[in-house]
């Protein structure tokens, strides 16, 4: 299977089941307005399932030769989803789901460096294996939560998840498992964007959200060990969910908020409430996204000496973007955030 074959498979797999979805969208799960949330009426938020149709015949195709090898990151990837699909579903309380995310992170983390272990530089086995694995497993599970608090307002994810991955397809390079998984998650993310698009009629979920999470955590970490890309390739191809998850969640555990109840304090949520609405906040991150991913994709190519340099100059425009909206959001009036 080449990886447009696999783009154009996943993006009708994935417009097949969004079909399915919305004919019978009033038995759905729904994602109901609530004091947090940045929508109006209720909207079925399963829509993931879409995404991880698209991406079964890739993923049966090359599974044993994605990073990690099939058993490393296939059952952990189904049993996430499975969890996030019951929490969709029903609700699972945060310390379940929680356990099943880092045994999952562990189980991944685990398989990705079994191979690649001996080759770390400077890491001897025992002790340096365990704090490599746990150190891999907190990035994986970051991930995933953070893919999570940023499937928060139209289009976000989607467009996250059609940029991020293809940027990851873009380069891998000669490794075409990599290669054609990641135009994969990309195809399929095409219809589902379609729909997520502001105003959305279906959202990601958990069961989209979290899994992606994994997913992009699994390979960008992958490649790094596998020598697809420099570290700094999959950070500044995602920097934007990762530095507003990261700056958002120190900045409430330094203030003794509790870091794993709802709110609406993100950057792209106050971004929103100051006027941005849905399609101006999808119009800027998808910007920063699309500039951060491309710059990643050229450096990679034609000057990789130059990755971290790019990756603290891409941080400082982002640190002056939050800044930015910290400082409208301060002069907005108390009553009406």
């Amino acid at each position: 299977m080449s990886a447009m074959l696999a783009f154009a498979v996943a993006a009708l797999g994935s417009a097949a089941v969004l079909w399915l979805l919305l004919r019978m969208r009033t038995r759905l799960p729904l994602a109901v307005p609530n004091g947090r949330s940045l929508h109006a009426a209720p909207v079925p938020r399963v829509g993931g399932l879409a995404l991880w149709a698209g991406f079964a015949p890739a993923m049966a195709w090359v599974a044993a030769d994605l990073p990690g090898g099939a058993a490393g990151w296939l059952p952990a990837f189904v049993v996430i989803a499975a969890v996030s699909l019951a929490d969709d579903a029903r609700g699972v309380g945060v310390l379940p789901r929680l356990s099943v995310q880092v045994a999952c992170a562990l189980w991944g983390a685990a398989w990705l460096l079994r191979s690649s272990f001996g080759a770390l530089p400077g890491v001897s086995p025992g002790v340096g294996y365990l704090v490599a694995v746990t150190l891999v497993a907190l990035a994986i599970a970051w991930s995933m939560n953070l893919y999570n608090f940023m499937d928060g307002t139209d289009g976000l994810a989607g467009a996250t998840t059609l940029i991020g991955f293809a940027a990851m397809a873009a380069g891998a390079g000669d490794d075409a498992p990599l290669r054609i998984a990641c135009m994969a998650v990309a195809g399929a993310s095409i219809p589902f964007l379609a729909l997520n698009l502001p105003p959305a009629r279906i959202f990601m979920g958990d069961v989209g959200a979290v899994p992606a999470g994994f997913l992009a955590a699994m390979f960008g970490i992958g490649g790094v060990l596998r020598g697809d890309w420099p570290a700094w390739f999959p950070v500044l191809v995602f920097l934007p969910f990762l530095a507003d998850s990261t700056v958002t969640l120190l900045r409430r555990a330094v203030r003794g908020e509790r870091v794993w109840e709802a709110h609406r304090s993100h950057y792209y949520q106050r971004l929103h409430q100051l006027g941005a609405g849905h399609s101006g906040t999808l119009a800027l991150y998808a910007a920063v996204t699309g500039a951060s991913s491309l710059s990643a994709l050229l450096l990679r190519a034609r000057a990789p000496q130059l990755g971290t340099t790019a990756l603290a100059a891409w941080i400082a425009v982002v640190v002056i973007l939050f800044a930015t909206i910290d400082y409208h959001w301060r002069r907005k009036p108390s009553a009406t955030r």
